[in-house]
């Protein structure tokens, strides 16, 4: 299961109903020294504003940094819209992207459907390269539901993205879900990135996710804060077992029981800020008014980090 079905399959969740309140006050700057804040557009996906819409309202809502899916900027590709459109919108609004969604199937045993993932890869990175973007997610899509893959074999195909990236300035970023038979622990993503024998190697990790997956966050310090560039952020209602709970089950940094700010503390890096991204599909969210939500997540993920 990957995002594109836990969209449509979205239901009725049992958690995140109300929006919060926020200030005029809270609409800082999106940066401070330790986090850049960052709005991933599944957050306000379901709203199906089309590439440009969800960059002016995350425009408005005060972020500066976003993640974008690749599938609805090849919409707005495929709509009439170019490359060089895109970049001048984004360059007009001030806003970074500073990464990318997208689906390839890069990790699978099937000799075909990796060749054909690796060039779907390619072409995407080529793409986003042209955005300013520098940054794609690698999950193990097409392995999620299948046997448990050799990690050494999985490390040699992280090598060949990452390969990719020398090619196109666009580093992907190993992505961890819980949810999946492969790759669903922060152990076998930090495994697989120094497998690789690359440095440029990153793992993309998710509140949400270490959760799902059974990670226990007291192990996280083991993990160099330089492997990770990017953090998902989101949290999660209390009494569902990570058995059962579903990305639809996700609500905004600070609403529920997940453990966010120790988890911040940990991966923080004195160096450079840690870009945290909210990313939740809830569909209370999406019933709501795009701008609002976009804000409400950039107030909540402040508060979170507040004191960190």
């Amino acid at each position: 299961m990957n995002r594109r079905v836990l969209l449509k399959a979205l239901g009725v969740t049992t958690a995140g109903a109300f929006l919060p309140r926020f200030s005029e006050a809270q609409e800082t700057p999106s940066i401070n020294n330790s986090f850049t804040y960052c709005l991933n557009m599944a957050t306000i996906r379901g709203h199906n504003l089309g590439f440009v819409k969800e960059l002016e309202v995350a425009s408005n809502a005060g972020f500066k940094s976003v993640e974008i899916w690749i599938d609805t900027l090849q919409t707005f590709l495929k709509n009439g819209g170019t490359i060089k459109e895109a970049k001048k919108r984004v360059d007009d609004l001030g806003i970074k992207v500073e990464n990318a969604i997208g689906f390839a199937e890069w990790i699978v045993d099937d000799d075909a459907k990796r060749t054909a993932g690796l060039e779907q890869m390619k072409r995407e990175m080529e793409i986003l390269a042209q955005l300013g973007c520098k940054r794609t997610a690698a999950p193990p899509i097409g392995a999620t539901n299948t046997a448990i893959l050799d990690l050494k074999k999985v490390a040699e195909r992280y090598k060949a993205v990452l390969e990719l990236g020398k090619t196109t300035g666009v580093i992907p970023q190993l992505e961890m879900w819980g949810f999946s038979k492969n790759l669903s622990r922060v152990s076998e993503v930090v495994y697989v990135a120094l497998e690789s024998g690359e440095p440029t190697a990153k793992v993309l990790l998710d509140v949400f996710h270490l959760y799902k997956g059974g990670t226990d966050i007291d192990t996280l310090p083991l993990m160099s804060t330089s492997a990770i560039e990017i953090l998902h952020v989101n949290d999660y209602p209390a009494n569902v077992p990570a058995a059962t709970i579903t990305d639809a089950d996700r609500t905004f940094p600070g609403d529920g029981v997940a453990p966010v700010k120790r988890i911040l503390q940990i991966l923080k890096n004195p160096e450079r800020p840690l870009i945290i991204s909210c990313e939740v599909f809830n569909k209370n969210y999406y019933s709501k008014d795009a701008l609002i939500v976009a804000k409400t997540a950039l107030s909540k993920m402040k508060e979170v980090t507040e004191g960190i």
